[in-house]
């Protein structure tokens, strides 16, 4: 489909149309990847990866542009720029009626950052682009024409399958799940950063150390660390609140459960909650968010979920409603929704890259924007990056939190994000 002789157009997936309606100065739906070297940036080779990066992810130069009925992705020829970091992390990236790219890639010091709009790719998607500039890169920086070349991050898809919408690939009409009541779950309170102002707080232990903690409660790691900072936000609630129950949203990748090579939005959400009587142990928290987790992590309850969403793009009566008044819905509708969680704990797994690679990198981590409060995880090799981002002026849930990973048997190393304008 074009819209003129050089520049294509496609339409947002499903979970994409909601980020340009709800972008605004409390959440600017912006999410970092960032790597961290064991030696300083060089500024003009990652420029240089980052060109060839952009052959092998075209998808990536597209515009935001509007339409009568919804908002759809144009071909841009706008060139990314590095540089070094110069604004808060995850700022505005799209700003509305202007062409602008939806990413942008900055450095400082031992650390390659990538941040991205949510409407243009999720969590995989970017982990991929990240993992394989930062291979390009390392592969410019250290192995040069005397040296065998390793091979770049495999992913075995073709410019099509990256920008295909799964949403619409794996939809199915007359399927839907039965309602549940909405659930007004424990908010927390305090007094709030400025707008833009984030505080960000990066924790990391031992993968090996905290997969046998989990091992010893018969659990999973996503489990242990949901009944962690769950528990961590119950330390400070009142006894008079702890009839609302604590409840966590846990994004969930759609590719485990439905084949898919897109870097394009594909992901699903649970909500796990506990609702505390006084006398629970951590056990207890455990065992009841395991039913809970193997309840709604199955096929099933995924696939009608999904259907669930997408159900409403396929709506005739709501596709010819005028933009403004579907983004003036989507706005009420994610409102409403603030109401039913307390905070959001994302797993974005295991990050690997080819074994020659491996001694240059020291860490990956992850974290976004949030109008709450956020946990992102990550891993590569033996370090597990937790990293809170709060909207709060107060850090009492995460020290809750890590000093009980620390009560738990297991070393955490802190380190807090500074403000880096220039």
């Amino acid at each position: 489909m074009r819209i003129s002789k050089t520049k294509r157009w496609r339409s947002l997936d499903n979970a994409a149309k909601i980020f340009p309606a709800t972008s605004g100065k409390k959440d600017s739906r912006v999410f970092r990847f960032a790597c961290e070297l064991y030696d300083p940036v060089d500024p003009p080779l990652l420029q240089q990866a980052l060109v060839l990066t952009l052959d092998r992810f075209p998808m990536f130069r597209s515009v935001i542009r509007k339409g009568i009925f919804w908002y759809y992705f144009e071909d841009s020829d706008l060139e990314p720029i590095v540089r070094e970091e110069y604004r808060l992390p995850c700022s505005h990236l799209y700003i509305k009626d202007k062409k602008t790219l939806l990413f942008e890639v900055t450095y400082y010091k031992k650390r390659i950052n990538f941040e991205v709009f949510h409407a243009l790719t999720d969590g995989t998607g970017a982990m991929h682009f990240l993992k394989h500039l930062v291979c390009q890169y390392l592969l410019l920086r250290y192995f040069d024409q005397t040296t065998p070349k390793p091979l770049l991050p495999s992913y075995d898809a073709t410019d099509e399958e990256r920008a295909g919408d799964s949403f619409r690939q794996y939809y199915t009409k007359n399927r839907k799940q039965a309602s549940k009541n909405r659930v007004h779950a424990y908010q927390l309170h305090g007094y709030k950063n400025e707008y833009g102002h984030m505080q960000i707080l990066e924790g990391c232990v031992s993968v090996k150390k905290i997969l046998a903690k989990a091992k010893e409660y018969h659990t999973s790691l996503t489990v242990f660390l949901t009944a962690l900072l769950i528990s961590a936000i119950h330390q400070d609630v009142s006894r008079r609140q702890e009839k609302k129950p604590i409840v966590l949203m846990i994004p969930v990748n759609l590719r485990n459960y439905f084949p898919s090579e897109s870097a394009r939005n594909f992901f699903g959400w649970i909500n796990a909650g506990y609702t505390f009587a006084g006398m629970e142990t951590f056990e207890d928290v455990i065992r009841n968010l395991d039913t809970v987790f193997k309840q709604e992590l199955t096929s099933e309850n995924i696939s009608l979920r999904m259907n669930d969403l997408a159900a409403l793009e396929h709506n005739v009566f709501l596709r010819l409603l005028p933009l403004a008044l579907k983004d003036l819905g989507m706005r009420i509708a994610a409102k409403a929704s603030t109401s039913s969680t307390t905070a959001i704990l994302s797993n974005l797994g295991v990050l690997h890259v080819p074994e020659e690679f491996s001694p240059y990198i020291r860490l990956f981590d992850v974290f976004t924007s949030t109008p709450k409060l956020e946990l992102c995880v990550c891993s590569f090799q033996d370090v597990l990056t937790l990293s809170f981002t709060s909207c709060f002026e107060s850090s009492t849930v995460q020290r809750n939190f890590f000093r009980m990973l620390s009560g738990h048997g297991i070393d955490v190393e802190i380190a807090a994000k500074q403000d880096r304008r220039k």
